[in-house]
């Protein structure tokens, strides 16, 4: 806590930062304030409300920069554990009853797999092969929104904030992070950011690799060599390659593309171990170039891998993604890289559920984001605990005993409580 506290500014914003952490890892079905207030001070609800909703919605404290604070204590605690392997882009929706919170509108809410009522964000996370923190946090408005200057005004959007697309956002986000020099990882990302030119292009000028999924619309240009085999390439750098140049040599659909493929083309591939079993499909890799409306030979664009999932007994292929990749990968790995987006879900659900990341029932643009800021930050801290002990490791199995909680027990500085130990 004090280390967060230096993101702050003020002193006088310590104490309620910290009854507000506190606030989101105590139990509770609901981590909004006013719940939120009831468990930490019962007896003095009203003034703990005051405090709390002062720091979220009120006070003038950067994201951003807690965000790197909690980035800058957490994440050498997760490189413990292994290196940085993905920089995963994602959105997250939160379902709202009524209309004037802000950037709230009806557009498609990946929590219940439709359109709904909801605000949506954009959020970078830094991902090893175990855990992931969010380290980029952005709520996205849609162009009625952005140009409501009413609206705007209502719930205290910042003037410089102005129309992005997701993408857009997303890509601000990378290249922030490349700024501050955050530990690269590969660039992953679904189809909404995969299939947009733009984004592919940005995070290519950056020197990032990355593993997009695309649309079964997407067309590529493809290349002769034969798809990626299950081993690695063996030659001395990367494998020839030559476009054809007959007549009949034109850009594919990667869908019909798919469906052109030979049988050896495709091979199974297990990818990591599920809750019961290990997590195995059927795939296919190629090298292709991305075809666009300018491009009428094949040339413009760099060359890159397709791959392509195929489930064995359905009757189309379940996923495509465009890999900027070296030529010489193993497709096991294209393939482990590729899914590695599993890994910010399964934290996704713990901030949702456990830490209140949806809870929040204000208005204005300022206490959404600290909100979340701070849920992110809690769970970072569970993150860096977590770091100490091996992945195997678990809490029944180390024989940790917690201190019994005092009957009588209130957060350190609250008016009338009994002291603390």
């Amino acid at each position: 806590m004090d280390w967060l506290a230096q993101a702050v500014g003020h002193v006088d914003r310590k104490l309620p930062l910290r009854n507000y952490c506190t606030g989101l890892l105590l139990d509770g079905d609901r981590k909004s304030v006013e719940p939120m207030a009831a468990r930490l001070a019962p007896d003095h609800v009203q003034s703990m409300h005051e405090s709390l909703h002062h720091l979220v919605a009120q006070s003038p404290w950067s994201d951003d920069d807690m965000l790197r604070q909690v980035r800058n204590y957490v994440l050498p605690a997760m490189q413990k554990m292994g290196p940085v392997t993905a920089w995963v882009v994602d959105e997250t929706g939160v379902v709202k009853r009524g209309i004037h919170s802000a950037g709230v509108a009806r557009q498609y809410c990946g929590r219940v797999g439709k359109k709904e009522n909801c605000q949506v964000a954009v959020s970078l996370s830094v991902a090893t092969e175990s855990a992931s923190l969010p380290i980029a946090w952005r709520l996205y408005l849609t162009e009625e929104w952005a140009k409501d200057a009413e609206r705007r005004e209502e719930v205290g959007i910042p003037q410089e904030v102005q129309f992005q697309t997701k993408p857009q956002i997303a890509l601000a986000q990378i290249q922030q992070a490349v700024q501050d020099g955050v530990s690269r990882g590969v660039v992953l990302a679904d189809e909404v950011y995969g299939s947009n030119r733009e984004f592919r292009e940005g995070v290519a000028d950056l020197k990032l690799e990355y593993s997009l999924a695309v649309r079964s619309t997407t067309t590529v240009w493809a290349l002769e060599r034969q798809p990626l085999p299950p081993k690695p390439w063996k030659g001395t750098g990367p494998q020839p390659t030559r476009m054809r140049r007959d007549e009949t040599h034109r850009p594919i659909v990667v869908r019909e593309l798919a469906r052109q493929l030979p049988a050896q083309a495709w091979h199974e591939v297990a990818w990591r171990e599920g809750s019961q079993e290990k997590l195995c499909s059927r795939f296919a890799a190629l090298r292709v170039r991305p075809a666009y409306g300018d491009d009428r030979k094949g040339t413009l664009q760099p060359e890159q891998w397709l791959l392509i999932e195929w489930p064995a007994g359905t009757n189309e292929p379940s996923g495509y993604w465009l890999a900027r990749m070296p030529a010489n990968l193993a497709l096991k790995r294209l393939v482990a890289i590729s899914k590695h987006r599993w890994v910010i879900e399964r934290d996704y659900e713990e901030i949702k559920g456990e830490l209140g990341l949806a809870h929040y029932e204000g208005r204005n643009w300022r206490g959404f984001h600290h909100h979340a800021t701070l849920c992110i930050a809690a769970y970072g801290f569970l993150i860096s605990e977590r770091s100490r002990f091996s992945p195997s490791a678990h809490v029944g199995h180390l024989e940790l005993r917690a201190a019994p909680i005092p009957p009588h027990f209130r957060p350190r500085g609250t008016k009338g409580s009994p002291p603390t130990a």
